[in-house]
């Protein structure tokens, strides 16, 4: 089926029961299955295929993880030729050809100045884990515990990468306002919006009664991804280098969802020239497969032996499956692809919220995209824009599941439509993302009745 026909209608087959039963069996804190009513069971690129014969255009791409969309042939290749080899599997933190070809190809790609001077430390399968070790790796260097985190920031569903993202209910880090343009903390916007958060960070922690003592860290994402895919300023990333360089705050970059790639260069902290002091990597880093490090600059690594462990912190398949799409990114100048299409398709989309007064910001940065849906008619003529509308955000998803299109929801009201396709995606199927999207959205706002309709829960 090309991309650009309508997918078949679904037949209502034996996946209802695999669907049925997950509901059953699983935790009430399943995310995307809820959603997301469908039984993958083949994946190739772009295109999923499931249990009902439907064909979908997967713009989640694993949260970021698929770098190469779906089963691509180099990480096959990888992955069987260790699985081939013979090679142990599990190797908790043992050298291995495996990890030294990963190690080699990531330094490879790292910001030069700290790639000649680092370290790496393997951590627990997931960016959290990953988090967890930035946080406890900067607070035994220093000798310090607090930290310095930003409004809207995700990084984690473990204890101390929650308390360092937005969300948090126990707040034990001290919350800076993050830039924004669309939804400026300060009604600046812009280069002064951005002056002005830089501003109060700088004051905060120079002022003696401003409650903040020498903190362990910053942690920080050069794009804010569930906080509703906004981009830092360059500018003001470049001040936070130097308001941390100048204090001996170490800065931390979280670069598990904008790495290898993503955001059109190979880490998005290389837009603003800064060289973070710690870099926690996860997602695509592991070709698909489960795998998190933490790198950073070697007068950090103060640890003792075992003071940081894991038990799957050496995934053979992983790292291998990682080599390969890090290698297959560089050579391919993937980073630079996503770049040129990225501003292409934000380009389309700023077309279309011409034509729609419901889209209220397009913003982004390579093939890491969000289009925040709000309420233009809203009665609130104190606000400075439209409230977000997380209804027609939900039914704007809906209406692209149904014409066979996979997009996440984000944003501080769950108002944004996030579109995260793989490095791999082509002119054609670009379009036909774009394509899918306008029909929904329009199918979504022609039909108000649309907004209330809730979809099979699972």
């Amino acid at each position: 089926m090309a991309v650009t026909e309508p997918a078949p209608p679904a037949q209502p087959v034996a996946h209802e029961g695999i669907l049925r039963r997950q509901s059953l069996r699983e935790s009430a804190a399943r995310t995307y299955a809820r959603s997301l009513p469908i039984v993958p069971v083949r994946a190739r690129g772009l295109t999923i295929e499931g249990a009902d014969g439907r064909r979908y255009l997967d713009c989640l791409s694993g949260a970021g993880t698929l770098a190469l969309g779906h089963n691509h042939p180099v990480v096959l290749e990888a992955i069987k030729k260790v699985l081939a080899s013979g090679a142990p599997l599990h190797v908790l933190d043992l050298a291995t050809p495996v990890k030294d070809a990963f190690t080699t190809e990531l330094f490879a790609t790292l910001p030069r100045p700290l790639a000649d001077d680092a370290r790496i430390q393997f951590c627990g399968p997931a960016g959290t884990d990953a988090v967890e070790a930035a946080l406890k790796l900067v607070r035994t260097a220093t000798g310090r515990s607090g930290l310095l985190a930003f409004t809207g920031a995700y990084h984690g569903m473990t204890a101390g990468a929650l308390d360092a993202s937005g969300g948090a209910a126990d707040v034990r880090v001290t919350r800076l306002p993050y830039p924004q343009n669309y939804r400026c903390p300060f009604g600046a916007g812009g280069e002064r919006g951005a002056e002005l958060a830089a501003r109060w960070t700088e004051n905060l922690l120079d002022d003696p009664k401003g409650g903040v003592p020498a903190p362990a860290g910053m942690i920080l994402e050069p794009v804010q991804g569930e906080g509703g895919v906004i981009p830092a300023p360059d500018g003001w990333l470049r001040r936070m280098r130097e308001i941390t360089a100048s204090r001996s705050i170490p800065l931390i970059a979280d670069e598990v969802q904008t790495g290898v790639g993503r955001t059109g260069a190979f880490w998005a902290v290389e837009h603003s020239g800064i060289v973070p002091d710690v870099m926690v990597l996860s997602k695509a880093i592991g070709g698909s497969l489960p795998l998190a490090v933490i790198v950073y600059r070697a007068d950090l690594d103060v640890w003792q032996p075992g003071a940081h462990a894991g038990t799957f912190r050496g995934n053979q398949l992983a790292m291998a499956a990682g080599a390969a799409t890090l290698s297959f990114v560089r050579e391919n100048r993937l980073a630079e692809r996503a770049a040129t299409l990225g501003a292409r398709m934000l380009g389309q989309l700023q077309g279309l919220a011409a034509a729609h007064r419901c889209i209220g910001d397009v913003r982004g940065r390579g093939l890491m995209i969000g289009v925040e849906l709000v309420n233009p008619d809203s009665d609130d003529t104190q606000a400075d824009v439209p409230p977000a509308d997380p209804a027609l955000a939900a039914a704007v998803q809906r209406e692209c599941l149904r014409r066979g299109l996979i997009v996440e929801l984000g944003g501080r009201h769950s108002g944004v439509v996030r579109l995260l396709p793989p490095l791999t995606l082509t002119d054609e199927q670009a379009q036909a993302v774009l394509d899918r999207f306008a029909d929904s959205l329009e199918a979504a706002v022609s039909a108000p009745h649309l907004r209330h309709d809730t979809g099979p829960s699972q």
